[in-house]
């Protein structure tokens, strides 16, 4: 049985879980790595590889490949399973579309993914300036498949919504992360129904898009529970799901409840594939934008 949630911030901490002798990375050090993290460093570009510390790091970045998080650094949100900075942003660079849409160009790519961090600050949430990003990126990296990882825009989500429609991407992806009952305590300021509104929304106004969505394991969920959130995303419209392990980034974040063995991450797939997903990507160390590419190839359609 799941153990009661305690909100107060003087609770004590559960015993650390073992990491399992399975779960292993491959090394950021290798100079592959540095180097790319040197060239995205001189263009004043972030990703959220290194913002959030993915597990995944050192493999993307052998591979030649990024998450580039737009509209800064800082997030206007604290969730506590996350590990970027959270603060007062700055206003958005209008030269970051550009630099990009070279970055883009100069790495090859032919699928890239743009998220950002949460911006309650900007009346529309950072819609306008993903679409500068996708317009630039079409306009400079031609041929390059553009998905997009959103953060919930809530509080402005049909404004929102109709600014994205001006420059649609290839494949929209907001993650729900976990189930409703762990919000208050994962993701104190967002909401759950929010979430399915804004990919329902999204799935209807632009069926030919493929719509995307990932949740994490390992913070407390019991399994009646994940399997409603698959339902309810496919409901909402999402062809694409990820389920990946949920990873304490300190100990100042949330604990790992447990860690999932690949053989029930399998099991999880199965399910969803059986729920009507076409692509679900599930194990250990999958995350949102993990071989992005090549889990959209032949769901990606073209966009009108």
């Amino acid at each position: 049985m799941t153990r009661p949630i305690d909100m107060k911030p003087s609770a004590r901490l559960p015993p650390l879980v073992p990491k399992p002798s399975w779960l292993r990375v491959p090394s950021p050090l290798h100079p592959d790595v540095l180097a790319l993290r040197k060239r995205l460093s001189e263009s004043g570009l972030h990703t959220v590889c290194e913002e959030a510390r993915c597990p995944n790091i050192g493999e993307c970045f052998r591979q030649g490949t990024a998450t580039f998080m737009i509209l800064g650094n800082l997030c206007t949100r604290a969730c506590p399973f996350c590990d970027v900075d959270h603060g007062k942003p700055l206003p958005p660079d209008p030269f970051e579309p550009e630099h990009v849409a070279r970055a883009v160009a100069r790495m090859g790519l032919r699928h890239v993914v743009v998220t950002s961090v949460d911006r309650d600050d900007l009346p529309d949430g950072g819609a306008g300036h993903f679409v500068k990003v996708i317009d630039a990126l079409r306009e400079g990296a031609c041929g390059v498949k553009i998905e997009v990882l959103v953060p919930d825009f809530r509080g402005c989500l049909p404004e929102a919504l109709d600014i994205l429609s001006r420059s649609l991407p290839d494949l929209f992806n907001h993650n729900i992360e976990t189930v409703p009952r762990l919000y208050r305590r994962a993701r104190p300021g967002a909401d759950y129904a929010h979430s399915l509104e804004l990919l329902s929304r999204f799935s209807r106004a632009h069926p030919d898009i493929p719509v995307k969505s990932g949740i994490m394991l390992g913070l407390g969920e019991e399994d009646a529970e994940v399997l409603d959130v698959i339902h309810d995303l496919r409901a909402a419209g999402c062809s694409m799901l990820t389920i990946g392990q949920y990873l304490s980034p300190s100990s100042e974040h949330l604990p790992v409840e447990r860690y999932v063995s690949p053989a029930e991450f399998g099991r999880w797939e199965s399910l969803a594939l059986q729920a009507g997903f076409l692509n679900v990507a599930a194990g250990p160390l999958v995350r949102s934008s993990y071989h992005a590419e090549e889990s959209a190839s032949g769901v990606i359609r073209n966009v009108p």
